[in-house]
């Protein structure tokens, strides 16, 4: 399917998606794991295909979600999205192949491939689209110092760039209490004085900073150019069973990237479907964030892990030819 079908596409399912924009999540989005197999189809095409993709409701996900109402109207390819709660859920199913992928925290599915669990990653979750929030406050990173700081888990871009930005003040983590914490609590967490800062996925940023509880210290590309963060990762036995649909898959993915950019009506639509947000905060998130070319680039890839060995993250980060499956988005 081209760009140009999606633009049929998403003009015909405009006005359903409109009709249910209230909703939090959909069908394949409801908060359950019925821990089934994933899909377990042969490699013919004779029938329409159901993957299995888990995710968490973050704005991160978008080309996922995008690429999940259009398939609706793909006769060949099903996506059945399956919503956790936390990280260490999903790639509990991710790892044990009752998924058959998911939209995930790539430092999180490296570790588990340099343990000896088959995963490869096929694509970005988007560009840039990470903030540093603080309590009103706090004016520089300094004051910071002997305060709690939050991130979703120490496996995470978000504790690279806290690192990041502690290193480029002269500071670690040492001056700081770091704490990991569900990103559902964070706002409120800042507003209570518990924490005086965070970092984590949208659209809990820009939830602080609607409410007028936080502000923008930095913007994820500030401190780490060109960074990578999430990542459409497939499990290994879905990969060798079903290539064929793990490309179709993975390349519509890519191109749901650059549908965001040049349908907004219609993606806020679908994220309105996923998400729990308001316009305000929905409208803060896509500022910060892109999903135009989503392929993993080998010098991204290298840097990300030149900052997990700098940082203490992962020593032993996999080799970009044994967790990167590039070829998912070829031509």
């Amino acid at each position: 399917m081209n760009t140009k079908k999606y633009r049929i596409i998403g003009s015909a399912i405009l006005a359903a998606l409109l009709l249910t924009v209230s909703m939090v999540g959909c069908a394949g989005g409801e908060p359950s794991d019925s821990g089934t197999p994933a899909s377990s189809q042969t490699g013919t095409r004779a029938e329409k295909q159901t993957v299995k993709i888990a995710y968490l409701p973050i704005t991160h996900g978008m080309p996922l979600f995008v690429e999940t109402e259009l398939q609706k109207e793909n006769p060949d390819l099903s996506i059945e999205l399956v919503k956790y709660g936390s990280w260490p859920e999903l790639m509990d199913a991710l790892n044990t192949g009752r998924v058959d992928g998911a939209s995930v925290l790539i430092e999180l599915a490296m570790q588990a491939r340099a343990q000896g669990i088959d995963l490869k990653a096929a694509a970005l979750g988007h560009r840039d689209g990470n903030v540093v929030v603080v309590a009103p406050g706090i004016e520089n990173v300094s004051a910071l110092k002997g305060k709690s700081f939050a991130i979703p888990h120490r496996q995470s871009s978000h504790y690279i760039l806290l690192n990041q930005m502690l290193k480029n003040n002269a500071m670690t983590t040492n001056d700081i209490n770091v704490v990991e914490m569900p990103p559902t609590e964070m706002p409120s967490a800042l507003a209570q004085g518990q924490i005086s800062g965070y970092c984590v996925a949208e659209p809990f940023g820009a939830k602080a900073v609607s409410l007028g509880v936080g502000k923008v210290l930095y913007e994820s590309s500030q401190l780490w150019e060109d960074s990578v963060c999430c990542a459409l990762v497939f499990n290994g036995n879905f990969l060798k069973n079903h290539p064929d649909t793990a490309k179709e898959m993975a390349a519509q993915y890519a191109q749901a990237g650059n549908y965001i950019a040049e349908h907004k009506t219609e993606s806020d639509a679908v994220a309105k479907q996923y998400l729990n947000v308001d316009d305000t905060v929905l409208g803060l998130s896509m500022k910060w964030i892109s999903y135009d070319d989503l392929r993993i680039s080998k010098d991204a890839y290298e840097s990300l892990c030149g900052y997990l060995t700098e940082f203490e993250i992962l020593q032993s980060p996999p080799a970009y030819e044994d967790f990167v499956d590039a070829s998912l988005l070829e031509e």
